[in-house]
């Protein structure tokens, strides 16, 4: 049913929880499951050389440990996983990159690292600016 599944991460209680639906779809559809961390640069931009280069960093190596462990989850469950990492504005970075791997499914926790009552500001955006179907875990 779906040939390639993306799932971003922020590694929030939300996204985990989509990641788990995202595994399960994808070893029941034999699916590629697409994996993405977005370092948001709105907060900080693209310094050179400056204490938030620092702050980037850290965020790069975070998301690049939530995407290592992604990769193990699913290939001890048989799964082909792609794993990507970019910066930018999260939300547009998720809708180019379901549109450059033509996703057929988007998997989304309903609330980011930065919400805790409401519908999550990135999962929001991305519903208005795709036409892909999103399920929102």
């Amino acid at each position: 049913m779906y040939d390639s599944i993306l799932v971003p991460t922020d590694g929030s209680d939300g996204a985990n929880r989509a990641i788990e639906h995202g595994l399960q779809l994808a070893e029941r559809f034999d699916s590629t499951l697409y994996t993405l961390f977005v370092v948001d640069t709105r907060r900080y931009g693209e310094p050179a050389l400056s204490a938030a280069e620092l702050v980037l960093d850290d965020l790069e190596d975070r998301g690049q440990e939530l995407l290592d462990d992604l990769v193990q989850r699913a290939d001890n469950r048989g799964i082909d996983v792609v794993t990507h990492l970019c910066h930018g504005s999260p939300e547009e970075e998720i809708v180019a990159y379901a549109d450059e791997i033509d996703a057929e499914l988007l998997v989304m926790g309903y609330q980011g690292q930065s919400h805790r009552h409401d519908m999550g500001s990135v999962v929001s955006r991305v519903l208005q600016e795709t036409d892909r179907p999103v399920l929102v875990a």
